[in-house]
């Protein structure tokens, strides 16, 4: 262990945390979420029947507490709005990538559709990262490309219109360091992938 390094038990209850953003993400099914988890508590443990015990505990819990949570969730949550939005921006040739790998899956579906002749007007995407960050600290990271693959800047007419589409769905967002800031709640309700 490195000087200053968190010790045992302050790595397992990252791993908790770890299993608790990955359940309540929803981008993944359960036996992704289950590989992700035992390899993780692998990088830990070391032990595999450790570590399925560990997967096993952490992601039933948190699975648990989802589902005990959702169940008190009425009406539209903001994840709800915020899908919404994106179906609206996806009415304007703006392509929404949820929960890609990084920005070459961007530049994948940017390419393929330049050579399709269907360059659209533009492309939002976020990473599995952004969404962990979102179900911890609600706020989801997007970021937001012309369809050259330019990205946006303020004053954009692009820019204006996804803030704006955001803001008609109740969804506060703003523009910083060549990304917007969208403050949302990640209240998605548990469901099959």
């Amino acid at each position: 262990m490195a000087i200053g390094s968190p010790n045992q038990t302050a790595r397992l209850a990252q791993l908790r945390t770890y299993t608790r953003v990955q359940v309540r993400s929803g981008f993944k099914s359960d036996e992704q979420v289950r590989a992700d988890v035992f390899d993780a508590a692998m990088d830990e443990v070391k032990d595999p029947a450790e570590a399925q015990r560990l997967t096993d505990e952490f992601v039933v819990a948190e699975t648990a507490d989802l589902a005990r949570e959702a169940a008190n969730w009425s009406g539209n949550t903001q994840f709800d709005d915020l899908q919404a939005a994106f179906e609206d921006l996806e009415a304007r040739d703006i392509v929404v990538l949820r929960a890609c790998e990084d920005h070459w899956s961007a530049q994948e579906v940017l390419q393929r559709r330049a050579e399709e002749g269907k360059r659209p007007w533009g492309i939002a995407y976020f990473t599995h990262p952004d969404v962990w960050h979102a179900v911890e600290h609600g706020m989801l990271e997007i970021n937001v490309w012309h369809g050259s693959s330019a990205n946006v800047a303020a004053g954009d007419e692009l820019l204006t219109f996804v803030h704006d589409t955001l803001a008609r769905h109740g969804i506060a967002s703003l523009f910083d360091e060549g990304r917007i800031e969208v403050s949302v709640t990640w209240q998605r309700r548990p469901s099959a992938v």
